[in-house]
């Protein structure tokens, strides 16, 4: 299996910078990839978790097409423990970027999505992504939970 092909096939275009598999499908796919905090040239790159699968790409950008990132802002404001859960992931993420910066994160400022204020929900995609990779992600969690994780045809196959 190559990993480089299938990645750069799923996104249409090859990843940025140094990147790794940290998520695969039941049919061994890649799934989510973690992306270097820094770019070769030095520019710092925010997005620590990269969601790969065209199915679930598709699944979670209907979703937000749906309004759904309105409707979790809206959540948040009504649910403190939701709050309380997603402040937890946006600082593991960050943990998380600042370990594979091996321990200087060159964007410590935005957590999960790009953001300085988790609550600030702009990217639905990141957070499925975040919670696939193994951060405690509230968001992530009940969009995962809402959705068929998996096509029925192994798309990503080689031919």
């Amino acid at each position: 299996m190559d990993d480089e092909r299938i990645v750069a096939r799923q996104l249409g275009r090859a990843p940025r910078g140094r990147w790794r598999v940290v998520d695969r499908c039941s049919y061994g796919r890649p799934r989510v990839i973690a992306t270097a905090p820094t770019l070769p040239d030095g520019t710092p790159f925010p997005t620590l978790f990269y969601l790969t699968c065209p199915h679930l790409v598709r699944l979670v950008g209907d979703l937000e097409s749906d309004g759904a990132l309105a409707t979790w802002r809206a959540a948040l404001v009504a649910e403190p423990d939701l709050a309380r859960r997603l402040d937890a992931a946006d600082e593991a993420y960050r943990a998380a970027r600042a370990a594979e910066a091996e321990g200087v994160d060159p964007v410590p400022g935005v957590g999960i999505g790009g953001q300085s204020d988790p609550a600030a929900t702009k990217c639905l995609h990141a957070h499925v992504a975040a919670y696939l990779a193994g951060v405690d992600d509230p968001i992530g969690e009940r969009t995962v939970a809402s959705l068929v994780q998996e096509c029925d045809d192994d798309r990503c196959e080689e031919a």
